[in-house]
């Protein structure tokens, strides 16, 4: 059932942005009088489709992508024998290159503005939530993951600088633009002593990693019981908003300090030591002692309650409409420098394709399991700037591929001939279709 709705969420926002994609080389096409034979959302074969006018319009079974057709241009289609009639007048290929330079610039202006109001409307909508970095460091510093151990951070470290600047809130230091940052590091105070945290150049790499979800710094959370397992110790003995206070006798202060105990207990169980977990909790101005028998077991089944740190650690801020415009459009626009700076990465060797890259399927992972429209229109947002990018990639078959050609036309006032465009867009389809079939392999890689 989870995997349905997280690709429910992928089609919906695929098809939502090859719709606006689409419709904006349609909307250019159209005003400058050429003919739109087919307009498609999915790749055949056809769902169904209705013509109004000399379009076609068609919802197709594939929907990893969609495509306008307008008369006289060589694209994916390689309708070769439809060009070799005279040109007519209604055809991309006579009117003039700087009009065919708007129509296939057209899809990339409209996915910029749709990404630009996405994040507007978001921004409006939702507001910003942000935990006040003091507030972290104030309540014991961060818990570290394995990943955060990685780089050399350990528990109750408080991070105090990024790149030997000042900053106020925690996700700061997660932010892609910290992470890709040029000599970037970390200034720790660990016990009143000051230490510097390189970060590497590849270090973002490690957060496409499935298993490194979420493990690299949090803040550190009361041990107050929030969700429980079903079947688990915990779901015997504990209740939501129980406090623990002893894990076989020993102190909890932190959450980050449960599941430690909890492995070495789980050890002692192995080794015949001790097969009997033992927890002191507070219950509404109670104090209660568990002893439960553990052996087999891997954990006592709990996740904390975040409530209560956030109520004073969180700073929400609402916005305007007219406020939310400046504010939106700077984050747009900062996602897409991000992007666009990992992309640089890539290309140069510096981050690692298999590692860096993510198709269909990592996409839809990161939409979750669970229908979060917050989440799901920000994802929707970073793509439709993502697609816009990378549609201008000077590649044959993209419409970066026909800006190039259209743009050496207009500056050498000369046109390349039909049959090296079809060839150029032949070669632009393989790499693209190889690029497809090493990014689908590299998803299916990640899973397992």
């Amino acid at each position: 059932m989870d995997w349905m709705i997280m690709l429910a969420q992928l089609l919906l926002s695929l098809s939502f942005l090859v719709a606006v994609h689409e419709f904006g080389h349609l909307l250019a096409a159209k005003y400058f009088g050429m003919r739109v034979e087919q307009f498609s959302i999915g790749f055949p074969p056809k769902i169904f489709s209705f013509k109004k006018g000399e379009t076609e319009y068609a919802l197709s079974a594939i929907p990893l992508g969609g495509y306008v057709k307008i008369s006289g241009m060589i694209d994916e289609s390689l309708d070769t024998e439809a060009m070799k009639l005279p040109p007519q007048p209604w055809e991309f290929r006579a009117k003039p290159a700087w009009q065919r330079l708007i129509v296939m610039l057209g899809g990339i202006v409209v996915n910029v503005i749709v990404g630009v109001l996405i994040f507007i409307g978001i921004t409006y909508v939702y507001g910003d939530s942000y935990i006040l970095k003091d507030a972290v460091n104030a309540n014991g510093g961060f818990q570290v993951g394995p990943v955060g151990e990685t780089l050399g951070l350990k528990t109750g470290d408080k991070i105090v600088k990024i790149n030997g600047q000042d900053f106020e809130y925690f996700e700061d230091i997660l932010k892609p633009a910290t992470l890709l940052s040029t000599n970037g590091s970390y200034t720790v105070d660990r016990n009143g002593q000051i230490i510097e945290i390189p970060i590497p150049a590849d270090f973002i790499q490690k957060f496409n990693k499935k298993s490194s979800a979420g493990s690299f710094v949090a803040p550190r959370w009361d041990p107050i019981v929030g969700e429980i397992e079903k079947g688990s110790i915990a779901s015997k003995i504990l209740q939501p908003g129980d406090k623990i206070l002893e894990v076989n006798g020993e102190p909890i202060v932190f959450h980050d300090e449960v599941t430690p105990k909890v492995k070495a207990m789980k050890a002692d169980s192995l080794s015949g030591k001790s097969d009997t977990l033992t927890l002191k909790i507070s219950r509404a101005g109670s104090i209660l002692t568990f002893k439960e028998y553990f052996k087999g077991q891997k954990s006592i089944g709990i996740y904390p309650d975040v409530k209560p740190f956030l109520a004073r650690a969180e700073k929400t801020i609402s916005y305007g409409f007219v406020e939310s415009i400046p504010r939106g459009t700077e984050r747009a626009f900062s996602t897409l420098a991000v992007q666009v700076k990992a992309f640089g990465r890539v290309i140069t060797g510096a981050l690692s394709p298999k590692e860096s890259l993510s198709g269909p399927i990592g996409i839809m992972q990161a939409f979750g399991n669970e229908w979060d429209w917050s989440r799901f229109w920000s994802l929707t947002g970073v793509l439709s700037l993502v697609l816009a990018f990378m549609n201008l990639l000077p590649i044959p078959a993209l419409d970066g591929g026909h800006v190039m050609f259209l743009s050496y036309e207009i500056i050498s006032r000369r046109k390349p001939s039909d049959k090296f465009l079809e060839n150029a867009q032949k070669v632009g389809m393989v790499f693209l279709l190889a690029l497809m079939v090493f990014i689908f392999a590299n998803d299916i890689i990640k899973l397992f």
